[in-house]
């Protein structure tokens, strides 16, 4: 199973409810890159590890991939094997791509019923207001405000909590690089340090673009509000923000999630690979990828705008 990268386009703080939670409006997009997760029959549970972001990684009860399979009600043995290609408390959403992927592959292994079944019989098949997403995404909240996007895996807008979404087809591919310093980020410190909470949110429409650049010049209007909290926890991301912002060809540089990945949006796959190039030899110990952002092929073919 695919557990691709979610990267944050925009993410505006809107507003924080009594129990603590911060309310989003935020424009996601997923990568061609990420983790790859496989499922084999066991007596038991046991979740292994591999690859070049495996290092200290949690193998129990405290990863997503063995907190998604408790949710389903049954006694059976399940043995994971992780391929960790994606850096950890990064601001991609790696722990809520890889509880996806194993909702998903359970699913699937256990009880032969692929994801877009279960949806469909779960929803009219014929029409998919955000109402009946909502209400399957409230279910998995659970496991962190980024799964139930991670689940469907699609270009979205995601607000409230992360619980509500709508689906987006109107936005064209968007070639990237995806450049983290190797410094986590705690989530709850960069929220903590976030002085306003009602902040304006995105456009009530977002329109459709003929090109990436004009693409990416509609998203400079946008924000991430998490942004300079980050930077005063890890004030690293600065020096990212300022290579990706120097590098030739590079509409836009941003912070995804809480940080500490940032990304550069560029016109053409053969642009990014060649700026990740650069940028690679300029900074040999930070992890740095090119990618496209769109829709994941591993989702639910549920998408709707």
């Amino acid at each position: 199973m695919f557990a691709p990268a979610k990267v944050n386009l925009s993410l505006h703080i809107v507003g924080q409810r009594d129990d603590g939670y911060h309310l989003l409006d935020s424009l996601v997009m997923f990568a061609t890159i990420g983790d790859h997760l496989n499922i084999f029959d066991a007596n038991t549970r046991s979740l292994t590890i591999e690859g070049p972001e495996a290092a200290g990684v949690p193998t129990d009860t405290k990863n997503s991939i063995m907190q998604a399979a408790e949710i389903f009600k049954t006694e059976r043995g399940v043995a994971f094997l992780l391929a960790k290609h994606l850096p950890t408390a990064a601001g991609i959403g790696g722990g809520s791509a890889d509880a996806a992927a194993a909702l998903r592959g359970l699913l699937k292994h256990w009880f032969d019923i692929p994801l877009d079944d279960l949806l469909q019989k779960a929803l009219d098949p014929d029409r998919l207001d955000e109402d009946e997403i909502a209400t399957v995404s409230a279910k998995l909240k659970s496991l962190g405000a980024d799964l139930p996007v991670c689940l469907f895996s699609r270009t979205a807008r995601m607000w409230g909590i992360g619980e509500q979404l709508s689906f987006l087809q109107n936005l064209p591919q968007v070639p990237v690089v995806l450049v983290n310093p190797r410094v986590p980020v705690s989530t709850p410190d960069v929220f903590a340090r976030i002085a306003v909470k009602a902040n304006p949110p995105m456009p009530d429409i977002i329109p459709s673009f003929e090109t990436v650049a004009d693409f990416a010049a509609w998203l400079a209007e946008q924000r991430n509000d998490m942004q300079d909290a980050a930077i005063e926890v890890a004030p690293i991301i600065t020096d990212v923000l300022a290579a990706l912002a120097m590098a030739k060809g590079c509409h836009l540089a941003r912070m995804s999630g809480s940080g500490a990945t940032c990304f550069g949006i560029y016109d053409t796959e053969d642009a990014a690979q060649a700026q990740a190039d650069v940028l690679s030899a300029q900074h040999p110990n930070w992890w740095i990828k090119p990618a496209i952002l769109g829709n994941s092929a591993v989702g639910p073919k549920l998408a709707t705008a």
